[in-house]
């Protein structure tokens, strides 16, 4: 019988969407020995047993009319490069989808929507439905893929010009060499666990922002900021929310001055370890935002642990931010901050 992941559209040449039409015949899977297979098929029945829902795959594009399974093949005679202007949406409904690029050309996945943009229903999108990519599944998996969102900037006190080229809405979803593009909110981590590893991301204001609990390892984020901005925005607003972000052995440069956070949430938590911070760190580190006294505010938890560079001096920073000890870093150092042991693997071989 047939391997249980058997099958492989393509949604322009150098991109591989994987999906699971059936959930039947787990043992000729097992039995090949594929550690991808493998971890697919144990977090699938682990799935199954947690959900009632009926698992039927689908992929849902911006094209009005199009959706399910055929939309992919009904793409497949018009696209002919490495590169498509297009708005993706992965339905909850659908988990456990790949999205496989070329190493040697990663292709790109373009749009340019921005909150103000008018949908539709004569509405505006605002953030929420500005991004060219949305994830609202479980288990999402992308590799050497670049997203990107080409609105340009916003000028000085415009509204809706929120443009956010992926947004992570699923729980355990991974991007593996990845690049994220855009300007003022890149990438929404929206909410759940999260994984990135030897990412690309680009920005200027507030360009990884949300509720997300995730771990960013080995990546690049890099600010394009015309003024002083923020690198993050974190909205842990409960001491009960298991939320927060976490960098470990990254590279922050660019060439605008930006905070390395500033408080969304009046428990915003983001810790910095092993990161090389260039001189576009302002010597600040961190802002406030609307929270007043946050040293009086203990749910604001925004810590460094053994950093480097011009912009990761400690003379100046805030005082109420935490310049952190090995066992308070610990934490947040390993996969085990997004409990990856359970669910990580990593990207399917090209």
């Amino acid at each position: 019988m047939a391997p249980h992941l058997t099958t492989i559209h393509y949604l322009f040449p150098s991109v591989r969407v994987l999906t699971f039409l059936s959930l039947a015949s787990l043992s000729a899977s097992l039995e090949n020995g594929d550690d991808f297979v493998r971890w697919v098929s144990w977090n699938v029945e682990n799935y199954k047993q947690q959900s009632a829902a009926t698992f039927r795959p689908s992929f849902v594009f911006g094209e009005p009319g199009v959706v399910g399974p055929r939309a992919i093949d009904l793409k497949l005679s018009k696209a002919e490069a490495a590169a498509v202007r297009e708005k993706i949406v992965i339905p909850k409904s659908m988990p456990f989808i790949t999205l496989l690029g070329d190493p040697a050309s990663p292709p790109i996945i373009s749009g340019n929507d921005t909150a103000a943009k008018m949908g539709d229903n004569g509405r505006a999108l605002k953030t929420f439905r500005s991004p060219t990519v949305a994830v609202n599944s479980n288990f999402f998996l992308a590799a050497y893929i670049q997203f990107e969102n080409t609105a340009p900037v916003p000028d000085v006190g415009q509204r809706g010009g929120q443009a956010v080229a992926v947004r992570v809405s699923g729980d355990k979803a991974a991007f593996y060499n990845c690049s994220f593009y855009g300007e003022q909110d890149t990438l929404y981590d929206h909410k759940g666990l999260h994984y990135f590893k030897n990412c690309f991301i680009q920005g200027s204001v507030d360009f990884i922002f949300g509720y997300g609990r995730s771990l960013y390892e080995n990546c690049y984020l890099n600010s394009v900021a015309k003024k002083v901005a923020a690198l993050t925005a974190q909205k842990r607003n409960m001491a009960s929310m298991e939320s927060g972000f976490s960098f470990v052995r990254s590279t922050i440069t660019g060439s605008g001055l930006v905070y390395l956070g500033r408080a969304w949430g009046d428990h915003s938590r983001v810790v910095f370890s092993y990161t090389f911070m260039d001189k576009v760190v302002i010597p600040q580190g961190w802002n406030s935002w609307r929270i007043h006294r946050p040293e009086a505010r203990s749910g604001v938890y925004y810590g460094e642990f053994q950093c480097g560079g011009p912009g990761a001096n400690w003379t100046d920073r805030v005082h109420w931010a935490r310049l952190l000890t090995h066992e308070e870093a610990q934490p947040f150092l390993g996969t085990y901050y997004v409990n990856g042991d359970s669910w990580l693997l990593g990207p399917p071989s090209t």
